[in-house]
């Protein structure tokens, strides 16, 4: 009897009853015969020198351990920046090839800038799912558009689309630690705590590691399962829980010219770096610790004390982590490569900031002001990152940070742990390798091979190189080819032990860059400039990077950074017009998605409800740091337009009605100032001027009807929701410089909506 339903590969008989019938079962995925777990943890904006085993003072004992167990690799590479590393980290091909030559933030409207990955680029975790294995990515993942990160999506890029069959983390580059933006698989949700109840993220996000192995072993422990595992830590905003932040008091008081120099004895001690290793001189803008003010010095060590709290709050996680595969007896079966993104950030300044938006913002630390608050800094009421002067002695012994292609901006840490398949533990690797290569490594050790083909789209060759060969043997020549880099214009090659490097000034003609050169395999701090003496093996490097960057899709060059922040109008994304109606209820909705209201004016009216004392928040963007709310309390309208803790608030002057009523504010732009103007059913009820219209509002996205996560406002209790009918919330961006009056806004605003 031939085949019946819908099942048309059914291979087996079907006869009139299932005695004259011979049934069959399609084969399953699985993956191949001893294929090991793995799990990838990857840390945020660490420096070469931040672990303790790689010369740090600050406390890491379980990642020294993994340390002490495996192989240090001292002469690993990253992009630079952190979407492109976890582009280049998850693909095993450059970052410009598969559209991701920045953060994820921008498109630029070339191929190399999409902010997502290309579908030409299978993932690791699409090719391990492919082939039997469980998958699950917990932390940050900033390799979506930001445009899509909301409930609305498109979910293209999200992890669960891109190989996992679990998510739990952020979508966002960064986040508060102690209210963050959560995802759960493809939905937006609260976090299950508050940080006066303890919650802190990095703890959660172990929490769900552990929960996702403990129901992969002991439902099915024939599926192997990789974890990827990306903390928020150690980018800002550095926030630790008190009992770490309290741990540090003190330890960094010599200032970071003693510091940098003792973890650099460390690290000659260690064999992180030869002994005959220069230290870096320190960089343009670090200025001599001694030199500083008593204020300067006690601001940067308490900025730099929640640094190592957070670093040692995130390896305390990771130690929770590990014991749970040892006491499930299969850390030594277990692949475990802990790696950093990029070196430490420079987005502090050079004073350190208490909140990092104020870089952002372009906005100096007034540090005299900023020690008032010292107490703050690490904990829930900061957003801190630390200075100059710190990061690089996280860089240790180089030059320069995260986002050039120096190497304090590329050299970092890698620790790779599997006692079942490395023979030797505790030692070093010198060989040059490159984040790129961490794919075909897992690939090879499972027994797999990246697909020619994979759902009709054909694949890019993977332009990663296997560091499998160095796991037992130390002293094998590194088999990696040529690699350029490329960040913001900031160039570099490495091939044969030798790296070419330029340093872009913004706005600056890239052919009349001064180009240096370092025999890098004898100079890992590269000091030493070779450039005028050997011109000849330069311009072969310079010539080199440029056929390196045709191949790789590197080209146009381009060094723009805020200015992509300023989303264009255009289709195929919420910013298709000037016009926004959001509809309760709604989830959180990620910056970048929600309406873009930094430097410039913007109209917001509610259509409400209201009964005999109903209050509630109507509108709020942003923290308690930075941000404005938009809200009901004590029968009045209020906006609180917050610049970093300086809130400016202005309430209406009348009583609001009770039952059906419009209520909003007209917030209008003059150059570096601005004007708020309430209103109700279109007339104005109260104005204040604002003395600083902030460029960004922060990371952390809008809230409609209640204000859920930091909260914006000192006037009320998040999450203050509104306890009337909120109908719609319309925020209208007018054309630069239109609609200086409040009446004319409301108006232009109708005449639009009515348009669509």
């Amino acid at each position: 009897m031939g085949v019946r339903g819908e099942d048309n590969d059914f291979r087996g008989v079907i006869g009139r009853t299932h005695t004259d019938s011979e049934p069959w079962w399609p084969e399953m995925a699985t993956a191949p015969e001893n294929s090991p777990n793995v799990v990838v943890v990857l840390l945020d904006d660490t420096g070469f020198a931040h672990l303790g085993c790689y010369g740090s003072s600050i406390d890491t004992p379980n990642i020294d351990r993994l340390a002490e167990n495996g192989l240090r690799y001292t002469n690993f590479h990253t992009t630079a920046l952190c979407s492109p590393t976890r582009a280049c980290l998850l693909t095993g091909r450059n970052h410009h090839s598969v559209g991701m030559r920045a953060v994820s933030n921008f498109d630029s409207g070339y191929p190399h800038m999409r902010g997502y990955i290309a579908d030409h680029a299978a993932t690791i975790a699409e090719v391990l799912q492919d082939n039997g294995y469980a998958t699950a990515c917990m932390g940050k993942w900033h390799l979506a558009p930001m445009a899509q990160a909301s409930a609305a999506g498109p979910f293209d890029h999200w992890p669960l689309q891109r190989g996992f069959d679990r998510f739990y983390g952020f979508l966002q580059g960064e986040t508060d630690q102690f209210h963050p933006e959560l995802t759960a698989d493809n939905h937006h949700i609260d976090p299950p705590g508050k940080s006066a109840d303890g919650y802190h993220v990095s703890e959660d996000l172990v929490d769900k590691a552990i929960g996702f192995v403990s129901d992969t072993r002991s439902v099915r422990p024939d599926r192997p399962f990789f974890m990827y595992l990306a903390f928020g830590a150690t980018h800002a905003p550095h926030q630790a829980p008190d009992e770490y932040r309290d741990k540090y008091r003190g330890r960094f008081d010599a200032g970071w010219d003693t510091v940098r120099q003792e973890w650099f004895q460390n690290q000659i001690d260690l064999g992180v770096v030869p002994p005959d290793t220069t230290l870096a001189p320190r960089n343009p803008g670090v200025e001599a610790w001694h030199d500083l003010s008593r204020n300067e010095q006690l601001f940067a060590c308490r900025l730099q004390e929640a640094f190592a709290a957070m670093l040692d709050h995130t390896d305390a996680q990771i130690g929770r982590l590990l014991e749970h595969l040892r006491r499930l007896d299969i850390l030594d079966d277990t692949v475990v490569m802990l790696l950093s993104d990029n070196g430490a950030s420079q987005e502090g300044g050079p004073t350190g900031v208490t909140d990092e938006m104020k870089h952002f913002n372009v906005v100096p630390e007034d540090v005299d002001q900023a020690v008032e608050r010292l107490d703050d800094i690490g904990g829930p009421h900061s957003h801190s990152n630390y200075p100059w002067g710190w990061a690089q002695a996280g860089n240790t012994p180089m030059r320069w940070y995260k986002q050039t292609t120096h190497g304090g901006g590329v050299r970092d840490p890698l620790i790779v742990h599997w006692p079942s398949g490395i023979e030797e533990q505790g030692g070093t690797r010198n060989q040059f390798h490159h984040i790129t290569d961490l794919t075909p490594t897992l690939l090879e050790l499972i027994g797999l091979e990246m697909p020619a083909v994979r759902h009709g789209r054909t694949q890019s060759p993977m332009t990663g190189t296997s560091l499998a060969y160095t796991f037992n043997d130390s002293d094998e020549p590194t088999r990696k080819g040529a690699q350029y880099f490329e960040m913001f214009g900031h160039r570099a090659i490495c091939d044969d032990g030798w790296k070419a490097v330029t340093r872009h000034t913004p706005g600056t003609s890239y052919e009349d860059e001064r180009w240096e050169l370092f025999h890098l395999d004898a100079d890992v701090s590269e000091t030493e400039d070779l450039a005028a003496a050997e011109p000849e093996r330069l311009r072969t490097m310079i010539d080199l990077w440029w056929r390196e960057a045709e191949a790789n899709g590197v080209l146009p060059l381009d060094d723009r950074t805020l200015e992509l922040f300023r989303i264009p109008t255009r289709p195929g994304t919420p910013h298709q017009g000037r016009t926004y109606r959001y509809v309760p209820p709604l989830s959180h909705i990620p910056a970048g998605a929600a309406a873009i209201l930094g430097n410039r004016s913007f109209l917001i009216e509610a259509s409400i409800q209201r009964p005999a004392g109903g209050d509630g928040v109507l509108v709020a963007v942003g923290t308690e740091n930075l941000g404005f709310s938009l809200f009901v309390k004590e029968d009045r309208l209020v906006f609180d337009y917050n610049v970093f803790t300086d809130h400016h608030i202005v309430r209406s002057r009348q009583l609001l009605p009770t039952g059906e009523t419009t209520v909003g504010v007209h917030f209008h732009r003059d150059g570096d100032a601005g004007t708020a103007t309430l209103f109700v059913d279109g007339e104005a009820c109260g104005t204040m001027a604002v003395p600083f219209v902030v460029r960004v509002l922060g990371s952390t996205g809008m809230d409609i009807g209640r204000d859920a996560l930091s909260t914006v406002s000192e006037e009320y209790e998040g999450p203050f929701p509104f306890n009337g009918t909120l109908h719609d919330v319309h925020i209208h961006l007018p054309e630069r410089g239109a609609a200086e009056r409040t009446e004319d806004a409301v108006l232009a605003m109708r005449t639009e909506l009515a348009r669509e």
